[in-house]
C-alpha cells in the first residue's frame, strides 16, 4: 500500500473501511513480494499472512518445492489486543510506531523524522472489533491447520515487546537447530 502499486491501492480501499483485504488481493501482494530476490535468497518473515486456510494452501503452492519452517502464533487476550491497537499511533511519514502511553517527545511529532503522529483509520475501536470478529471466524481454524502439520509454535503475546521478540527468536533458533 505504501508503494501505491495497483494491488496496494486496491487493498487500501478495504483497510480504510476497517475491513480485511480479500484473499485474492493479499495472495497477489505476497506472491509479488516473495518473488523478489532478497526473499528467495535470505528467507522471510510474514506477519498477518496467511490468515485463512485458503491463503495457507496458496502459500504452500507459492513456495514449492520448498515449505515453511515455522509458524508462530502470538497468543493474546482479545481485550488486551483491543486496548493495544486502539492506543497505537503511527508517524504518517516514516511509519514509526508510538502509543498513547508512549507518545513522541514533542506534541505528536515523530522523534525520528518530525512527521505528524496519527491514529490510523483502521485502529479505531469499531474497526478493530470488525477485524477481531473476522479473526475468530477465519483465522482460528488456521491454528489447528498448522498445528496438524507440526509447524505451529505458540508464544505468549501478552508479555513485553522485548520478551515476545526473544521468545520468537528462540523458537526460530530451536527450529533451525532441528534441521
Amino acid at each position: 500500500m505504501k508503494a501505491k502499486t495497483p494491488m496496494g491501492k486496491l487493498a487500501r480501499t478495504f483497510v480504510d473501511e476497517g475491513n480485511l483485504v480479500p484473499d485474492e488481493i493479499v495472495i497477489g501482494i505476497v506472491a509479488e513480494r516473495l518473488s523478489e530476490r532478497d526473499a528467495r535468497s535470505r528467507g522471510f518473515v510474514l506477519d498477518g499472512f496467511p490468515r485463512t486456510t485458503h491463503q495457507a494452501e496458496a502459500l504452500q503452492k507459492l513456495l514449492l518445492p520448498n515449505t515453511l519452517d515455522l509458524v508462530i502464533d502470538l497468543a493474546v487476550d482479545t481485550e488486551l489486543v483491543l486496548g493495544r491497537l486502539a492506543s497505537r499511533r503511527v508517524c504518517s511519514v516514516c511509519g514509526h510506531n508510538y502509543s498513547v502511553q508512549s507518545p513522541p517527545a514533542h506534541n505528536w511529532r515523530c522523534d525520528h523524522c518530525g512527521g505528524d503522529v496519527i491514529q490510523r483509520a483502521d485502529d479505531s475501536e469499531e474497526a478493530i472489533k470488525v477485524r477481531l470478529d473476522a479473526y475468530e471466524r477465519q483465522t482460528s481454524p488456521l491454528i489447528a491447520w498448522y498445528e496438524h502439520r507440526s509447524l505451529l509454535h505458540r508464544v505468549d503475546g501478552s508479555q513485553s515487546p522485548n520478551a515476545v521478540f526473544e521468545a520468537c527468536v528462540q523458537a526460530i533458533d530451536d527450529r533451525s537447530s532441528e534441521s
